[in-house]
Protein backbone atom coordinates (compact mmCIF):
# COMPACT_ATOMS: atom_id res chain seq x y z
CA UNK A 1 0.00 0.00 0.00
CA UNK A 2 1.39 3.36 -0.99
CA UNK A 3 1.38 6.07 1.69
CA UNK A 4 -0.99 8.98 1.24
CA UNK A 5 0.44 12.45 1.76
CA UNK A 6 -1.31 15.71 2.56
CA UNK A 7 -0.78 18.86 4.60
CA UNK A 8 -2.94 20.33 7.34
CA UNK A 9 -2.78 23.01 10.04
CA UNK A 10 -3.43 23.04 13.76
CA UNK A 11 -6.12 25.40 15.05
CA UNK A 12 -5.73 27.70 18.05
CA UNK A 13 -7.52 24.99 20.08
CA UNK A 14 -4.98 22.33 19.08
CA UNK A 15 -7.32 20.64 16.62
CA UNK A 16 -5.97 19.08 13.45
CA UNK A 17 -8.12 18.13 10.48
CA UNK A 18 -7.22 14.88 8.75
CA UNK A 19 -7.66 15.62 5.04
CA UNK A 20 -10.65 14.00 3.33
CA UNK A 21 -8.56 11.94 0.91
CA UNK A 22 -6.67 10.33 3.81
CA UNK A 23 -9.87 9.72 5.80
CA UNK A 24 -11.38 7.96 2.78
CA UNK A 25 -8.24 5.93 2.03
CA UNK A 26 -8.01 4.70 5.62
CA UNK A 27 -11.75 4.34 6.15
CA UNK A 28 -11.76 6.76 9.10
CA UNK A 29 -15.19 7.75 10.37
CA UNK A 30 -16.60 10.27 12.82
CA UNK A 31 -15.72 9.29 16.40
CA UNK A 32 -12.66 7.24 15.42
CA UNK A 33 -10.18 7.17 18.31
CA UNK A 34 -6.42 7.53 18.07
CA UNK A 35 -3.34 6.91 20.14
CA UNK A 36 -1.14 10.01 19.77
CA UNK A 37 2.64 9.67 19.97
CA UNK A 38 4.92 12.69 19.83
CA UNK A 39 8.69 12.65 19.68
CA UNK A 40 11.07 15.34 18.44
CA UNK A 41 9.40 16.77 15.31
CA UNK A 42 7.06 13.83 14.63
CA UNK A 43 3.43 13.33 15.65
CA UNK A 44 2.00 9.88 14.93
CA UNK A 45 -1.69 9.04 15.06
CA UNK A 46 -2.51 5.33 15.38
CA UNK A 47 -6.14 4.25 15.16
CA UNK A 48 -7.56 2.39 18.13
CA UNK A 49 -10.21 -0.17 17.36
CA UNK A 50 -11.98 -2.87 19.28
CA UNK A 51 -10.86 -6.40 18.50
CA UNK A 52 -13.08 -8.48 16.23
CA UNK A 53 -15.17 -11.34 17.62
CA UNK A 54 -12.68 -13.74 16.05
CA UNK A 55 -9.73 -12.03 17.79
CA UNK A 56 -11.55 -12.06 21.15
CA UNK A 57 -12.36 -15.75 20.70
CA UNK A 58 -8.74 -16.51 19.93
CA UNK A 59 -7.52 -14.58 22.98
CA UNK A 60 -10.04 -16.33 25.24
CA UNK A 61 -9.01 -19.72 23.89
CA UNK A 62 -5.33 -18.99 24.58
CA UNK A 63 -6.15 -17.70 28.08
CA UNK A 64 -8.19 -20.82 28.88
CA UNK A 65 -5.39 -23.11 27.68
CA UNK A 66 -2.80 -21.18 29.73
CA UNK A 67 -5.05 -21.28 32.82
CA UNK A 68 -5.58 -25.03 32.41
CA UNK A 69 -1.84 -25.63 31.95
CA UNK A 70 -1.17 -23.61 35.13
CA UNK A 71 -3.75 -25.64 37.02
CA UNK A 72 -6.02 -22.66 37.76
CA UNK A 73 -9.56 -23.32 38.89
CA UNK A 74 -12.55 -20.91 38.62
CA UNK A 75 -12.38 -20.31 42.39
CA UNK A 76 -8.74 -19.19 42.03
CA UNK A 77 -9.86 -16.40 39.69
CA UNK A 78 -12.71 -15.34 41.99
CA UNK A 79 -10.35 -15.31 44.98
CA UNK A 80 -7.81 -13.20 43.11
CA UNK A 81 -10.48 -10.66 42.08
CA UNK A 82 -11.78 -10.44 45.64
CA UNK A 83 -8.26 -9.95 47.00
CA UNK A 84 -7.54 -7.10 44.56
CA UNK A 85 -10.88 -5.40 45.22
CA UNK A 86 -10.31 -5.57 49.00
CA UNK A 87 -7.02 -3.64 48.60
CA UNK A 88 -8.82 -0.59 47.22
Amino acid sequence: MRASLATTKMSSKGQVVIPDAIRKTLGLENGCQFLVVGEKDAVILKTISAPSKKEVGSLLSKARKAAKAAGLQPDDISDAITKVRDKK
